[in-house]
């Protein structure tokens, strides 16, 4: 196992939250108003930032394991990797949560498709800094 690239874990997570705060910053507005968002406090946005920092360590743990020289002949892996989870985990779980409690379709796409392009953008970061 080769080192974790904790620069890359720390940007990567720090470009997921950006990520976070810009897509439902977009996708929380009706008709041209904002809707009030009653949970959108600052220990939120620090908690966010928390479980992401947690996602990007175990990308980079992930990636670490994989090694350098594998993952630089293939660097598909870097997508292939993050997207598999989001695809293949995370994705099901948002969706199944956001089934049981009823939560419009629509949303549960935006909500879903979140997670693809943030950790998709967790592996770019991995392959630019790799």
């Amino acid at each position: 196992m080769g080192p974790v690239n904790w620069v890359a874990v720390v940007i990567a997570a720090a470009l997921a939250l950006g990520i976070s705060i810009a897509w439902f910053g977009t996708f929380t507005r009706k008709s041209g108003q904002l809707i009030p968002a009653k949970t959108e406090t600052r220990s939120n946005y620090i908690l966010v930032g928390v479980l992401m920092l947690v996602s990007a360590a175990m990308f980079g743990h992930n990636f670490a394991r994989i090694g350098a020289e594998t993952l630089q002949a293939k660097s598909w892996l870097y997508f292939m990797q993050t997207g598999g989870i989001a695809i293949a985990f995370v994705i099901p779980a948002v969706w199944l949560v956001e089934l049981r409690n009823r939560t419009e379709p629509m949303r549960r796409v935006i909500d879903c498709a979140f997670w693809l392009v943030a950790y998709l953008a967790m592996g770019l970061v991995f392959w630019v800094l790799g």
